[in-house]
């Protein structure tokens, strides 16, 4: 609690700690929760930007995050807390772990009131059922009773289901605002209030079916789009969480303490083993090493990392230990910067999603209008209050955009679960109507285009004794190359005494003859460049040189002429060295390649692209690719990918073929036309259920049947994708 200053005031708490300076610029991260749509986007970050001194505020809806960036001093970050809370939303300093624990429990209550809502819904069905067929001949005692016992369950269940719906209304209302949630809730409460009016009056109808059914029916939806959503920032959190959460620092008497990696500074002096990965961007201090750097460069084999060289962030030690000397904060590195790439390239919208949004903002002065319209003319007309308010309450339900919401995912289930059967796992919600768009594919090549492993070339040219011998040493180390060379002997012995020298190889000495294992100089052969390879030396005999090369998957071939059929333009971006590149790019007949690119130049080239009109196909399966794969237009990454790689990407391959990709393509489109068919009927069934609720042609009960008819209407038409599956 803060300690009051001498007028009585509690002071503004400290948030320096999460504002982030650079190049002059200060940018504050605020976690919000309630915003469900496009309409409270655009709410917040004009609210936001309305602030004097704020240059641009960004929000991410997969996140929460809402990013405020500001060079004016005089900008105070409890500020732009207080305005997002004031427009209607839920806002606290964004920190990852809360961040986490807020999204689970989110995901937790809204299935406890999924189940809720479900169970009240069949009981409470099952009691309308019985008055429904009892008619007039059933006494008003006993349909009092059923009301009654649908009331214990209904009123409550409703309220208690229905809190998110509830919550969100309120705080915008508490703040002069609406969203969608305002005329739900309305609807609700109405239909609550209407039925137990009609209970203790001794009436013939009630809608306590209505209102949990609604409830329900609202809720499935709810909680698509939370795990939609949750699925969606999966990526950045994965990246966020690679760091490592302590760091070892050397003090100034050489004492070592366990620290946050948050709290490592610049200068500081941080410790390193084998096998632990680096929490900051840093040099090299005292000694050399080798480091598993496919983060940065997406080589797939570990490299000399030499004494006064700069190691990123995220980077793996796999040689001696080191002690690396911090160049940047933890919200600085590399790690994160790719973090960020991921949430730039997941805030894209789609066109569907964009003209759903649309509707949505529309709908909350539209619906509460016609409503109040209704109510009024019914009174005008001389209806009775009773059923004025019951037309009213008509209208909202039977408006509800349940059928236009399920436009879009009814057909993606549908798609993604042939796709699926066909070994592609389609991950993000909007993935498969960009894939419908695409004009362009670009690859990366290790792992993707090829097998990801190297492989022995010329075992044929080497003497068995030779081969069975350097194998013995291979055995002692996990070096991926020396591993290649294990698996190509077989298995066999393992030479005792193996030492290692960083970033030169191994060594052993039986009977007195010393026997080397490593590059080219280590072991007095003259330097190469044929790519990747090891040398093995015994004594002062004539080296020998193991040949390796990550062969090429067996229908890359295929896939990109039948991409190139359908006049999808490829290029090829790696990391990797310029050889390996040259050859892989003529062996599969691609023209346009770069080669040694990090993964900002990826994202760079990427948002290049994007600039000239183009949609892209990525492919990439390393953690170098993530940006950009969330960059690309749709991205999609093998089974055997990086853990990230698959978190950022819209679609994974469970096999190993890449053969999916082209029929993928295929579904898409159709998928886009059902897509469009499906909002071509939820247009007309709202231009045809509104006058009819007006009119009070149609009960509080049968909207909501209505309502949900409308849904298994589009579901209906989205399963023609699933009878195209067999032709």
């Amino acid at each position: 609690m803060g300690t009051l200053t001498l007028d009585g005031r509690t002071p503004a708490p400290d948030l320096s700690r999460f504002v982030h300076s650079h190049d002059g610029a200060s940018t504050f991260e605020v976690a919000v929760s309630g915003a469900h749509c496009a309409n409270c986007i655009a709410k917040i970050e004009t609210g936001v930007k309305a602030i004097p001194g704020v240059d641009a505020a960004r929000l991410n809806l997969s996140t929460g995050k809402l990013a405020v960036t500001w060079h004016d001093t005089s900008v105070a970050p409890q500020s732009v807390l207080e305005r997002v809370r004031n427009l209607g939303y839920e806002a606290q300093p964004f920190e990852v772990t809360a961040v986490l624990s807020a999204g689970e429990k989110e995901g937790w209550f809204l299935l406890r009131s999924l189940a809720v809502a479900g169970f009240a819904t069949v009981f409470v069905m099952g009691l309308m059922d019985a008055v429904w067929y009892g008619g007039e001949d059933m006494s008003s005692a006993t349909r009092d009773t059923l009301f009654w016992l649908a009331a214990a369950v209904s009123v409550p269940a409703t309220l208690y289901s229905g809190l998110p719906f509830f919550r969100s209304a309120w705080n915008s209302l508490s703040k002069r605002q609406t969203n969608m949630d305002v005329p739900i809730g309305a609807a609700l409460v109405l239909s609550l209030g209407l039925s137990l009016y009609q209970t203790l009056t001794h009436g013939m109808n009630t809608y306590f079916d209505a209102a949990i059914m609604l409830t329900f029916l609202l809720l499935i939806g709810r909680y698509l789009d939370f795990r939609l959503r949750d699925r969606a920032r999966g990526a950045a959190q994965h990246l966020i969480a690679m760091q490592s959460q302590l760091a070892r620092r050397v003090k100034a008497d050489g004492a070592v303490e366990t620290i946050a990696s948050r709290e490592v500074m610049p200068g500081d002096r941080i410790l390193l083993a084998s096998g632990e990965r680096a929490p900051v961007d840093g040099t090299v201090e005292d000694t050399d090493t080798e480091a598993d750097v496919s983060l940065v460069t997406g080589e797939s084999l570990p490299v000399a990392v030499r004494r006064g060289s700069v190691l990123h962030a995220g980077s793996v030690i796999v040689g001696r230990p080191i002690v690396l000397r911090a160049s940047a904060l933890v919200e600085n590195s590399l790690v994160a910067d790719l973090a960020r790439l991921l949430e730039a390239g997941q805030q894209t919208r789609s066109l569907y999603v964009r003209l759903a949004d649309r509707a949505a903002r529309a709908y909350v002065p539209f619906v509460t209008v016609t409503a109040l319209i209704v109510f009024a003319g019914a009174l005008v007309a001389g209806t009775s209050f009773a059923a004025a308010v019951t037309h009213a309450i008509t209208v909202l339900i039977i408006t509800c955009p349940c059928a236009l919401g399920l436009a879009v995912p009814a057909v993606q289930i549908v798609a993604t679960g042939r796709l699926f059967r066909r070994g592609v796992f389609v991950k993000s919600g909007d993935a498969l109507e960009r894939l419908a768009e695409i004009d362009t594919a670009v690859f990366d090549k290790t792992g993707t285009l090829t097998l990801g492993t190297p492989q022995l070339q010329n075992k044929d040219a080497i003497p068995i004794g030779v081969l069975s011998r350097a194998a013995r040493i291979a055995r002692a180390s996990r070096h991926p190359l020396a591993r290649a060379l294990a698996a190509a002997a077989g298995e066999g012995a393992v030479a005792s005494g193996v030492h290692e020298a960083a970033g030169l190889g191994l060594e052993t000495s039986e009977l007195g003859v010393t026997e080397r294992l490593g590059n080219a100089a280590w072991c007095g052969a003259a330097e190469s460049t044929h790519g990747s390879e090891l040398w093995y030396r015994a004594g002062d005999s004539v080296p020998v040189r193991f040949a390796f090369r990550d062969a090429i998957r067996p229908e890359t071939r295929a896939m990109l002429r039948a991409l190139s059929k359908e006049g999808v333009a490829i290029e090829m971006l790696t990391g990797d060295l310029e050889e390996p590149a040259r050859k892989l790019a003529e062996e599969a007949g691609i023209a346009n390649w770069q080669a040694r690119i990090g993964p900002k130049e990826k994202a760079a080239r990427m948002q290049a692209l994007r600039v000239e009109g183009k949609h892209v196909l990525m492919v990439g399966d390393g953690i170098n690719d993530a940006g950009a794969m969330a960059m690309a237009h749709v991205s999609v990454a093998p089974g055997t990918a990086a853990d990230v790689s698959q978190l950022a990407s819209d679609m994974v391959l469970r096999g190993d073929s890449l053969m999916p990709i082209v029929e993928s393509i295929a579904v898409a489109r159709k998928a886009r036309r059902l897509v469009l068919e499906n909002f071509a009927m939820a247009v007309l069934y709202n231009l045809t259920a509104i006058p009819l609720a007006a009119f009070g042609f149609v009960t509080p009960l049968i909207a909501a049947a209505t309502m949900a008819g409308s849904s298994l209407i589009v579901t209906l038409n989205a399963l023609r994708l699933a009878l195209g599956e067999k032709s």
